[in-house]
């Protein structure tokens, strides 16, 4: 068997405390991690965020890797590996049933609590979540995330909040898992939904405002748009049309609720934006 060649990489205690104390702290309020079947645990969640951790700080390439730094670094004897030490089978078979729960739990906490600390950007636009969908290759242990012969995916679906810079949701599918579902369950009352055209949905767009959620999301140039009122627009900038419609052609697919369109210009491309946020400029809207 050909030894791997581990990059004479440092890591300093301090590092490792930096990043692991504040996940720590949470431990007592976490679901308890149980046994999926009749053998105890070998790993708590404790000791599964210590691999993790160590893991990406090392910026490890494969479970053999990190078993094989285990059992050469110092600090990783001391502080990461068992004392009776782990085989590979054993801890991939660990990591496979990791606690998505228990990790779950920690990400949404962790975000609540670097919400209060972090400035905020952009105030004047509202509380503003780039969601969006992204296909991520799998193992061969992800038998639920094959969708098509001869490829295996899985779908994320996140919520990145842009006034403070750090995503704020993920939700795990099979990779064929639609992305429109997931905006309502992203985003909280009085939020922005910030999209792209693969979010048009005029369905959508009325359930998010029933639901007090908001969008900016942009449509397709050819989009049928029934004027209910324009809006004037000032021919100095790049803002070339701005109205509250009904989206969509009547008795097919048109909204139930008016929705505000804005177009704009840049570098001679044009893009339409459909929004229920009728409190800023078109300008704004732009921006967004």
């Amino acid at each position: 068997m050909t030894k791997i060649q581990i990059p004479k990489k440092k890591i300093q205690s301090q590092t490792f405390d930096k990043f692991i104390a504040p996940l720590l702290k949470l431990l007592s309020f976490v679901p308890e991690l149980l046994s999926r079947g009749d053998r105890p645990l070998k790993m708590s969640f404790e000791e599964q965020l210590k691999y993790l951790v160590y893991f990406h700080l090392q910026e490890h390439k494969s479970a053999r890797h990190l078993i094989q730094d285990m059992k050469e670094n110092e600090f990783a004897k001391q502080n990461i590996a068992p004392e009776d030490g782990i085989s590979r089978s054993s801890f991939s078979e660990i990591i496979n049933g990791r606690g998505i729960e228990q990790l779950q739990f920690v990400f949404e906490n962790l975000y609540k609590r670097a919400l209060k600390v972090l400035p905020k950007e952009h105030k004047a636009l509202g509380d503003l979540i780039s969601i969006d969908g992204s296909l991520i290759d799998d193992v061969l242990s992800m038998y639920w995330a094959d969708y098509r012969n001869g490829a295996k995916k899985a779908k994320g679906h996140f919520g990145f909040n842009i006034n403070s810079g750090i995503p704020s949701k993920v939700f795990l599918t099979d990779g064929n898992g639609g992305e429109r579902p997931f905006v309502s369950l992203i985003l909280s009352k009085g939020q922005t939904g910030v999209m792209n055209r693969g979010y048009q949905s005029h369905k959508d767009f009325d359930l998010l405002q029933d639901e007090n959620k908001h969008f900016v999301c942009r449509i397709k140039v050819k989009t049928t748009r029934t004027i209910l009122k324009e809006n004037s627009i000032d021919p100095d900038n790049n803002i070339f049309y701005d109205a509250v419609v009904l989206l969509g052609t009547p008795g097919q697919n048109q909204t139930k609720q008016p929705v505000r369109v804005v177009g704009y210009k840049v570098a001679g491309v044009k893009y339409y934006i459909a929004t229920d946020r009728h409190d800023l400029t078109a300008e704004q809207i732009a921006t967004i």
